[in-house]
């Protein structure tokens, strides 16, 4: 079966169970073969799901047996740290984010806090100084990445 027949079955498994497919690849290191699969849910997605969805995956891959060697399943999350798109930021409002910026505000290029608001053109979080707490508008086109973050 060729790779890019199996990633459209996989995706397809992996759509059904309420994720999407972030990563695939295939590999041969050290004389052992390895299908690799990130994926990725709006809500936190937790070690029992990636569990379930493995097994759910690892199910499939045996009803349609891919390949002719032995290989591992290595699938895995983004993590808790996942990386954001700037496009898609709603669901996340209410959730702690680290924003990296292009050009920086009040001179730093890095802030911490908890995502406000999200409109189309900017997004307003609200991050700690000592004990307060300070709202900060950014506009989306100055985000140079945004993930989440865990607060500690």
């Amino acid at each position: 079966m060729e790779l890019k027949e199996l990633k459209s079955l996989i995706e397809k498994k992996v759509n059904e169970s309420g994720y999407t497919l972030e990563e695939f690849s295939y590999s041969h290191a050290n004389g052992q073969d390895t299908l690799t699969l990130v994926v990725d849910k709006e809500s936190d997605i937790d070690m029992n799901m990636i569990v379930d969805l493995t097994n759910n995956v690892n199910t499939y891959l045996d009803e349609i047996n891919p390949f002719e060697n032995p290989y591992t399943l290595d699938l895995s999350s983004l993590g808790a740290e996942k990386p954001l798109k700037v496009n898609n930021l709603a669901p996340y409002v209410g959730r702690y984010v680290n924003v990296h910026m292009i050009n920086p505000i009040k001179g730093e290029n890095i802030y911490e806090g908890e995502l406000k608001e999200v409109n189309d053109d900017n997004i307003v979080i609200v991050y700690r100084n000592k004990a307060r707490s300070i709202p900060l508008e950014i506009l989306k086109s100055n985000i140079y990445k945004i993930r989440l973050a865990i607060k500690f």
